[in-house]
Formats: C-alpha cells, structure tokens, sequence
C-alpha cells in the first residue's frame, strides 16, 4: 500500500480528494483511493508531518510514503516547477555539540529520498519538466531574507518547506521508502513572499496534481 501526505486539504485537487473516508482517533482527515493509495492531510508543520506518518505506519501495511506540496523556493525558477526531492535536511534542528541540521539517533543532516531520478524521468516522459533538488524543512514560513540566506549558504537546499524533513525522518527510523515532490509557489527572496505564494497557489497545485496522477494514479 501507498500513501499520500499533504499539509493542508486545499493541496489536493481530484482525483485525490475523492475516496472512502476512514475514521480515526487521531483526527487526521484520512481516505482510501481504490486498492491500494491512502491519502492524508496532517496540517502544516514538524510535528503535525510526524504524527501523521506515524500513525500511517502503525495502522496500514505502507510500503512506500510519499510527501508532496507547495514550497518556496531559494533559486529564480518558475512558479509551478516541480521538484523531485533528494534529500530533506531540517534547517531548524541545531543541538548542542553537533553539526547544523544533524538529526538525533540517525545521526545525519541529509535525510535521504528514494528514487528521485525514477520521479523526475516518469514526469518527463509525461511532458512534465522537473528538477531535483534537496528540500530545507522547519517550522518557518519563510519572510526573512537573512534567515533565507543563511539556510541557503549552510545547507544548499533548493526549495523549504514545513512537513518533508519530519516525514522522512520517521520513514527512515521506521524502514520504509520515503519519495517527495514539490511545486514552487513563491520565492524565499521575494519581499512580497506570502502575497506571491497566495497568487500562485491554484496554478501550482494543479501542476503538483497533474504530476501526482501520473505518480500515483490510484488503483
């Protein structure tokens, strides 16, 4: 079984909103797409991202998780350009005596994807360009240049978001495939950045759904 994790319900867009709801104590917003596709809406942030996939794979046989959604982006690219994901780092995670971004018991700053080149050749092949890239996660929407740049100097990401770094870390501890797509809705550097993301949010989540029924059609 797959599952499908997005932050916020107005990310996704059909088919990935239809289904058969499954209650739960959790209070995850939690539907069964055909035979074998779970998708979920975990609300916005790290620890939101974690329960979430958590819950995911104690309750179902996932064999593979996916993360997608909109994320702002450190380079000149494009609203609505597709992001493969790498890697995740956690921008936010700093303890003391370890590097930057260094996860606890994993002992690593770069959080692994599964099959990123697999995810960018089958967009490809579908008429869909994408880049890959690494993608910085923390509990900050972004509205701070300074803040940007030192993420950007410090971890080489290509695009931030809110939820990936924590989905994957609980993947990894959890032995199960992690893969990750992003879309660019608004750009770190912009100083209109939350007026730029709520411009280009309908036109970015068609273009992450057209890429996610290709990915992920339900069977």
């Amino acid at each position: 079984m797959r599952a499908l994790l997005l932050a916020m319900g107005k990310e996704a867009a059909p088919p990935f909103t239809g289904g058969r709801p499954i209650p739960n104590q959790a209070g995850l917003p939690l539907r069964q797409l055909g035979e074998d596709l779970l998708v979920c809406v975990s609300g916005v942030g790290k620890v939101n991202a974690a329960l979430a996939t958590q819950f995911l794979l104690d309750r179902f046989p996932v064999a593979e998780l996916w993360n997608a959604g909109v994320a702002g982006c450190f380079a000149p690219l494009p609203p609505g350009t597709l992001v493969a994901v790498s890697a995740c780092v956690q921008h936010d995670l700093d303890v003391f005596g370890d590097p930057p971004g260094q996860v606890p018991v994993l002992e690593r700053v770069l959080l692994p994807c599964a099959q990123p080149d697999q995810t960018a050749q089958q967009l490809a092949g579908a008429g869909l360009p994408c880049r890959i890239g690494v993608v910085a996660t923390g509990d900050w929407f972004g509205r701070d240049l300074a803040r940007a740049q030192a993420i950007q100097a410090r971890f080489d990401p290509l695009v931030c978001d809110m939820e990936a770094g924590a989905a994957a870390q609980v993947c990894l501890r959890g032995g199960v495939p992690f893969r990750c797509l992003k879309v660019v809705s608004d750009h770190l550097s912009n100083p209109a950045q939350y007026q730029q993301y709520q411009d280009n949010l309908p036109d970015a989540v068609e273009e992450l759904n057209r890429a996610l029924a290709v990915l992920l059609s339900p069977g």
